[in-house]
């Protein structure tokens, strides 16, 4: 199953995706030592890498809708995982949009409460930790983006087959 969304051939979702998961973390790590500290430096830190991550998180969603919505056949456990994958992601993405929204106001002063931040990236953090987990296993368990050899592409066609018969059978019985 071919991602959708490519540049040269290459599967453009997966080369995005390390850029919101990159500034989401280094969000939360931002308020943590706000929180610890109390120093502005670290508030407008963690806002200035939100604005990024929340830019970077929808850039990155764009070709992960495409290839789910026309890489991942219909009915498969895979587009099913890629839902799940999907709601996990806009979740987070939510969670850093609603911190942003609520911190960016206090770029350079008066500085706020650090606990709303923690809490809310620390959310974002888990959502996201648990959405690359099935990103993961759509590569790994389901070839999402891998461009198979010949022999590869036959060996799990012939496996598909085989389910589907079963399926069939369960079916019809």
């Amino acid at each position: 199953m071919y991602s959708k969304a490519t540049v040269a051939g290459h599967p453009l979702h997966p080369m995005l995706i390390g850029f919101p998961v990159a500034f989401y973390t280094g969000t939360l790590a931002g308020f943590a030592v706000y929180a610890a500290t109390g120093t502005q430096f670290w508030l407008n830190l963690a806002i200035a890498l939100n604005v990024v991550g929340v830019g970077s998180a929808l850039l990155a969603a764009l070709p992960g809708f495409v290839d789910w919505s026309f890489g991942i056949p219909r009915g498969s456990a895979a587009k099913t995982v890629g839902l799940t994958h999907a709601g996990l992601n806009v979740a987070a993405l939510v969670l850093f949009a609603i911190t942003l929204g609520t911190y960016v106001t206090h770029w350079n002063g008066p500085a706020t409460g650090p606990v709303l931040g923690l809490a809310l990236t620390s959310a974002g953090v888990a959502c996201t930790i648990a959405a690359g987990s099935l990103g993961w296993m759509l590569v790994q368990d389901y070839h999402i983006g891998i461009r198979l050899t010949p022999t590869q592409a036959r060996d799990e066609l012939a496996v598909q087959n085989v389910h589907r018969l079963s399926t069939h059978r369960h079916h019809a019985a």
